[in-house]
C-alpha cells in the first residue's frame, strides 16, 4: 500500500487510540482540561474522547474522509489551550517531565497540517 494511502488510516489510527485513551485513562486528560471552560473536566474529556473516535471512524471511510481531516486539523488545533496549560502546570515537574510537556506544543502543527494533507490528497475520491 502506498504511503499516500497509508496516512490516512495512520491519521485515524492515532485518533482512535487517543480517543480510547480519554475513557481507559480520564484523569491525566481531566488535569489539562482549561479551567476557564464550563462544566467538570470529566465531561470535557469524554466530549473530546468522543470527538476523537468519530473523527477518527471518518477519517478512515473514504466517503467522509475530506471533511474528517478538516475536522480534526480543527480539532488540534483547538486542544492547544490543554496542551499550553499541561505545560505551565508541568513547569515545576522534573525535567523529562517538564521536556514531554513542552514538546507537546509544537506537535500540533504537523498534525494539523498531516489532517490538512489527508483531505487535500481526497479531492476528487470516493
Amino acid at each position: 500500500m502506498p504511503r499516500s494511502e497509508r496516512s490516512p488510516l495512520l491519521l485515524a489510527g492515532l485518533l482512535a487510540t487517543s480517543g480510547v485513551a480519554h475513557f481507559a485513562v480520564p484523569r491525566q486528560f481531566d488535569a489539562v482540561v482549561p479551567r476557564a471552560l464550563p462544566g467538570k473536566p470529566r465531561t470535557w474529556t469524554y466530549a473530546s474522547g468522543v470527538a476523537e473516535l468519530a473523527l477518527a471512524a471518518g477519517v478512515a471511510l473514504p466517503r467522509t474522509r475530506k471533511v474528517a481531516a478538516l475536522a480534526a486539523a480543527g480539532f488540534f488545533a483547538g486542544v492547544f489551550p490543554a496542551n499550553v496549560k499541561m505545560a505551565v502546570d508541568w513547569r515545576h515537574r522534573p525535567t523529562p517531565q517538564k521536556a514531554a510537556a513542552i514538546g507537546r506544543l509544537p506537535l500540533q502543527i504537523p498534525l494539523v497540517l498531516w489532517a490538512r494533507g489527508v483531505a487535500k490528497n481526497t479531492e476528487g475520491r470516493a
